[in-house]
């Protein structure tokens, strides 16, 4: 099902403080930021934008207990069922030389998990292009934009009053 394309109304601006206080300037005014873009993480965005915290660290906690007991129930198995031998006197089922490669392999299935996860939430992967609002945006320039395809024309004018107002650099409308 292929995507409608949506127009949006946005400002760029050079400094991510500069960037901060406009958009507590627009929730000062009540306006409907669509969304912000940023090629960093800015620190106290999220809290702003209403943005609840990420549940990927969840995600991480249960990839990386599947890591841990794939390595520990496999290696219990190999050393005690499959191939149990007898290495200078340690018993077949000896946990504490389990410990390195079920750590390993608990850090493998978190960071891979993790990787798949968000790769595949964000609609991202190999072959997949995404359009860009704005090439500078993933260099040095932050944007706030606001969806113009539900606005009125009134808004639309409120909306660039405030962008010219607040510091923006540049003010463009994109279909993306």
């Amino acid at each position: 099902m292929a995507k409608k394309n949506q127009n949006l109304l946005f400002g760029l601006y050079d400094d991510e403080e500069v960037l901060l206080k406009a958009v507590k300037e627009a929730n000062t005014d009540h306006l409907d930021i669509h969304d912000v873009f940023s090629p960093f993480p800015v620190h106290g965005l999220d809290p702003l934008l209403g943005l609840s915290e990420s549940r990927l660290h969840i995600a991480g906690f249960f990839y990386g207990a599947i890591g841990t007991l794939t390595a520990f129930l496999g290696m219990t198995w190999i050393f005690t069922k499959d191939w149990p031998m007898i290495i200078g006197g340690k018993p077949y089922w000896s946990v504490p030389a389990f410990i390195p490669i079920t750590f390993e392999l608990t850090v493998l299935f978190a960071s891979i998990g993790m990787v798949v996860t968000f790769y595949a939430i964000n609609g991202m992967g190999p072959g997949v292009t995404n359009e860009v609002l704005h090439n500078r945006l993933t260099d040095d320039k932050f944007a706030i934009a606001f969806d113009a395809d539900h606005s009125t024309e009134e808004d639309l004018k409120k909306y660039k009053a405030f962008l010219e107002r607040s510091g923006a650099s540049e003010i463009q409308t994109k279909e993306i």
